[in-house]
């Protein structure tokens, strides 16, 4: 019995689409931009995409750019998740369910505050301050809230966003007002829910 030398057929990934690679990079700024902010580079983004700087650079034209989209599409989530809702009786406890579970995303999650941070930008300020007005109106209107009570909603969400992008949870015992405002905030969910 001979052996054969079989040569094995390299294998070729198919072509991406255009559309396609610029998901891809997208994706891959959501990730490294979440984790180091503005202060990440586009050579750290490609990278991550597996692409070269250049064609980073040739697709969004500046690291700004690049941000600001990755911003965009981050803000934009959270306001498809709030106008999912319907209006009626419970729509405030239903946005608050549907902001909250966007919260289990902690690239969202941290994104969003690097957004704010970076807001001194103007484009990145603009996207910030529309979604935060955005969010007010929304729960406002589905819910039928008065502005006090929209206003409770949206800082509420920005007093969980900030817990949970500090890793309150994760450090209980080191502060006792820490303790008790992690405590006092869970709470607040778990009755809204109940």
């Amino acid at each position: 019995m001979s052996q054969q030398n079989v040569v094995a057929e390299p294998v070729v990934a198919p072509r991406m689409t255009g559309a396609a690679r610029r998901d891809q990079i997208l994706a891959a700024a959501r990730t490294v931009f979440s984790a180091r902010g503005y202060t990440a580079s586009t050579d750290e983004v490609a990278r991550a995409a597996g692409v070269s700087q250049p064609y980073v650079v040739r697709l969004f034209g500046s690291k700004r750019e690049l941000f600001v989209e990755t911003y965009r599409q981050a803000s934009a989530q959270v306001l498809t998740a709030l106008r999912s809702v319907e209006p009626g009786p419970d729509a405030g406890r239903r946005m608050g369910d549907a902001y909250v579970g966007l919260l289990t995303d902690r690239e969202l999650l941290l994104l969003l505050m690097h957004g704010f941070i970076a807001g001194t930008d103007e484009e990145v300020g603009r996207i910030a301050r529309h979604t935060l007005g955005e969010a007010f109106r929304l729960f406002r209107d589905a819910s039928g809230a008065d502005e006090d009570e929209a206003r409770r909603f949206v800082a509420q969400g920005m007093l969980i966003n900030v817990l949970l992008a500090v890793g309150a949870a994760d450090h209980a015992g080191e502060d006792a007002g820490m303790d008790a405002l992690v405590k006092c905030t869970i709470e607040a969910i778990e009755e809204r829910n109940a």
